[in-house]
Formats: structure tokens, sequence, C-alpha cells
């Protein structure tokens, strides 16, 4: 039995030595030392010896046992440290290497426009003013001279909430009403915002979108004041050397009431889907606002006058960045927004 120990021993250590890897290692650790091992079974059968010989090889068995583990020990030891010199070869870091820059991200197109227009239109004086997106039929139809049976009033136009008188607003004219309701002219204001309506899902229409609706109350308000500001914001804002278009035109609550049309920069004006093939984009409804409006709200029109407009700013960041189709601004595509 105790040659049979030192040969063991013999072997063990010569398979350690031998070992190249940590896996391997382990491997050789179970077969001589697990539960199941070749030294385990030896000392299992200790029992059997003869009572002179059990000191003996006890105590033999032991000492090997532990020479075992030392060995092992060292050996992984030895490997562990292998792993840490070829990581300094192979995955160093200078600290005084730069790092890698962070992505950073960006305002969506829509925000950084009307952050934009807000500075334009604040550098005119005005004032900038919100409300409910969530609105009733005095402040969004009647008090802008909208008859009941205009067709804007339609369904098929408007979003309402079910159970309810209410619904989404279709314009951001109501908070020009909601302001006049608790201030005295004269004053200037712009109400960008969110506006909802009933609309197909196309290159050029969503059923949510956003108005930028402005409004004066002054005394001797004109139409040229009117064209001065809104020729000067659309250069400001889109093209300096835009060209434009005026045509008159019906809204109930301006009187009279025009349409700005802008030169295609989509297409140059030869002619695309975004101005449906004409070389020109409606880009401002405005006017003269209907004494009644001022009528309905306590402001007396025989002193004061103002004017009027609104446009679709989502339309008007399509013309600055050349956009054919407005499902671009959101489908949240970052292909598309790390541009901007």
């Amino acid at each position: 039995m105790l040659d049979k120990l030192k040969n063991l021993k013999i072997e063990v250590l010569a398979a350690i030595e031998t070992a190249s890897e940590a896996e391997k290692l382990r491997e050789i650790e179970i077969a001589f030392l697990g539960r199941k091992g070749r030294l385990t079974e030896i000392l299992r059968g200790l029992k059997d010896l003869p009572a002179e010989e059990k000191g003996k090889v006890g105590k033999l068995s032991n000492e090997i046992k532990t020479e075992i583990e030392i060995k092992i020990a060292a050996k992984f030891a030895e490997f562990e440290t292998a792993k840490f010199d070829q990581l300094a070869e192979t995955e160093w870091i200078d600290p005084t290497q730069p790092g890698e820059e962070a992505q950073r991200g960006t305002l969506h197109p829509l925000t950084q426009f009307i952050r934009e227009a807000e500075k334009v239109f604040t550098g005119m004086g005005f004032t900038i003013a919100s409300g409910p997106q969530i609105e009733d039929d005095f402040h969004n139809f009647t008090a802008l001279n909208i008859p009941a049976d205009h067709p804007a009033r339609d369904s098929q136009d408007t979003l309402f909430i079910e159970g309810s008188e209410n619904f989404m607003r279709t314009q951001t004219s109501s908070v020009q009403i909601r302001w006049m309701e608790k201030n005295k002219p004269p004053f200037r204001i712009i109400a960008p915002g969110r506006v909802f309506r009933k609309d197909d899902f196309d290159a050029g229409h969503s059923p949510m979108f956003h108005h930028l609706e402005g409004l004066v109350v002054d005394r001797e308000i004109s139409l040229a004041n009117m064209k001065a500001v809104m020729e000067e914001a659309v250069r400001q804002l889109i093209n300096p050397d835009a060209k434009f278009r005026w045509r008159t035109s019906y809204f109930p609550f301006v009187e009279p009431g025009l349409e700005v049309d802008m030169s295609c920069t989509v297409c140059g004006g030869s002619g695309c889907s975004v101005c449906k093939q004409t070389g020109w984009v409606e880009v401002v409804g405005c006017g003269l606002v209907h004494p009644k409006v001022l009528e309905n709200v306590g402001v007396d029109s025989t002193k004061w006058s103002g004017f009027a407009f609104g446009f679709g700013w989502d339309r008007l960041v399509m013309m600055k960045h050349s956009i054919n189709d407005i499902r671009l601004l959101f489908e949240n595509d970052l292909r598309f927004l790390r541009q901007f």
C-alpha cells in the first residue's frame, strides 16, 4: 500500500507539472482528490488494513494529499498570473490617451424650429401665450366667428372626446380668444402648440401637427403692418431669399383674409409632392381681425384693430430642410434625426 501511494504521488505531481491550462488542472484535481478520486479510494481502504499498517499508510496519505493540494494551488496561481500578464500586453490602457467621445443627442428639428420662431417673434415685441389642448365650442369656434354650419365643425375634421361636448383643439387661435378675455389691448402674442384634426397620415398631412398662431391688436393696424411682419418672419426662419405670393382667401375670423405662398425650397419651384407640383407652398393664413371677434371678447372694434396669422410649423420645417415627407418628423428614426 505504501508503494502504491508513492507511485500515485509521482504520477499526480507529474500530471500537475505538465498541465497547460486551468481547466485541465481542475480535471486532475477531481481525478485524484475528488469524492471518487484515486487517493480517496485508497483512504477508504484503510479500514481493511492490519492495525500496524494503518498508522503508516494514514500518515503518508495525508502528507501526499497536502503536498498535492499545495502544488495544485501554486499551479492555479501561475495560470492566474499568466492571464493578467497577457492582459497587460493585449488590453493595456494608456490613461494619457483621450477617451472615446460619448454620443450626444440633439433637439428634434421641430423643437429647434419653434425655439428659433419664438426668438424671432419676441425680437419683434411678441409675447408667448399658451392654452389647453382640450377646448370648448366657444373658444375654438364661436368666438372666432365660425358659424354653426361651418365645415370646420364637422366630425370629419374635429376629434371629439367621447362622453363630452369638448374636443381636441383644431387650432391655437383659441389661445388668442383666452388671451383677449383676460388682457386689455394693445398686445402682440404668438401661440405655438399642438393641434388635432381627423386627417390622413401621408406625405403632406398628419392628424396631429403644430400651429403657431399670432395676434396683434393696436390702433390703426393695416395690411401693410401684417405683410411686413409675415415676410420678415418667414425670411428669418426659412429662407432669406424666399419669394412670396399673396392670395385673397376666406377665414371667418378675419376680413379681409389672405394666404401667403412661398416658393418651394424642396424642388426649387419645379414641382414635387410637397408643393403638389405647383412650385409654391402655402405657409401662412392671415388677415385683419374681424370686428365680431373683437366684440365677442369685449374689445371695442371702433377703437382697436388688429391682424392675425397662423401657420403649421411642421411644413415650414420641411421647407427649411428640404424634407419631402412629414411622417419623417414623427417616426423617430435616428438615421433621420441625427442629421439635425
